[in-house]
């Protein structure tokens, strides 16, 4: 694969908030169980405003470190509360991770995928097995650094990042929750997935379909 430039960044921010507008009914019927039923309309309205910000650099003078940044400041001015600081923190960790270069390679954009479960994981204060979207964050990153050190092309690396977050999601049905408002409900949160680890396939998913040939 060609070095990933930063037009290639700005269409995995559309491709991206094209597809959580799409899933923007599911995620809020997910979150309708266990939360209050906005978790889409949340991640909608973030990742459409950083998909537009992103769409208005300069790719002749804009460098991905830019274009992670510029999405972190509109997803957060655009959602203040729950995953708006989340997803900041996960692009600012990306951005920080790519610093200085004008071009991706794979190991780079491995190294984002890597970075964004941190920044998550970090700003959040999660664990894997809270019924967050951690839950599909770590294990995505995990399965995408490991595949990496086999040798594996991005592609295939996230083809096992997907389907890593796939699995994580699926779990959190078994989980209690022990952050947010679902944490609430105990017991009666079981048999449901968690509408972050949904979400999160979501991105991961894109990432996915982009970078892969």
């Amino acid at each position: 694969m060609t070095d990933i430039t930063v037009k290639d960044l700005i269409s995995l921010f559309t491709l991206i908030a094209e597809t959580t507008a799409r899933e923007k009914e599911r995620l809020c019927e997910l979150d309708g169980v266990i939360g209050d039923a906005d978790h889409g309309i949340a991640m909608e309205l973030g990742f459409s405003a950083a998909a537009k910000a992103v769409s208005e650099l300069d790719p002749a003078t804009a460098d991905p470190t830019l274009v992670f940044n510029t999405a972190a400041k509109a997803f957060l001015n655009a959602v203040g509360a729950s995953s708006g600081p989340l997803y900041a923190t996960a692009f600012m960790r990306a951005g920080a991770a790519v610093k200085g270069k004008v071009s991706l390679s794979e190991d780079d954009m491995v190294s984002v995928v890597a970075a964004l479960a941190r920044g998550i994981q970090d700003r959040g204060k999660a664990e894997i097995g809270e019924k967050t979207m951690v839950d599909a964050w770590a294990p995505a990153a995990k399965a995408c650094e490991a595949a990496r050190q086999q040798g594996l092309p991005l592609a295939a690396c996230l083809a096992e990042a997907l389907k890593a977050a796939e699995a994580g999601m699926e779990a959190t049905k078994d989980m209690i929750a022990a952050k947010g408002r679902s944490s609430r409900l105990g017991e009666r949160a079981l048999g449901h997935v968690d509408p972050g680890a949904a979400s999160a396939v979501v991105v991961i998913s894109c990432l996915h379909t982009l970078f892969s040939p």
